[in-house]
């Protein structure tokens, strides 16, 4: 299950999520997602656990927790939706 965690401290680590992820089962993997241009945290990210029994337990243990000093939301991440167009203008 593809698990999203927001509100994070611009400062987390990936191995800091590792390990309170781990916690409750096997994790796959953990991207935090840095901007492009400044390089900096964007203040959120993924986590892949492989359990969905596991990776539900995680999220509503750690939801509304603290990480590294602020109040995180993690859920189930969904698919991003398909916004159409791909910008522009429409000629008619």
């Amino acid at each position: 299950m593809n698990i999203f965690v927001a509100k994070l401290n611009y400062s987390t680590e990936e191995d800091t999520i590792l390990g309170i992820f781990e916690e409750f089962g096997a994790v796959d993997s953990v991207k935090i997602i840095f901007d492009r241009e400044t390089q900096r945290s964007k203040g959120f990210g993924f986590v892949e656990m492989p359990n969905d029994d596991e990776a539900r337990a995680a999220i509503q243990a750690l939801n509304d927790s603290e990480i590294d000093g602020r109040q995180v939301v993690i859920k189930e991440a969904r698919p991003r939706e398909d916004r159409g167009g791909g910008g522009g203008f429409n000629r008619r």
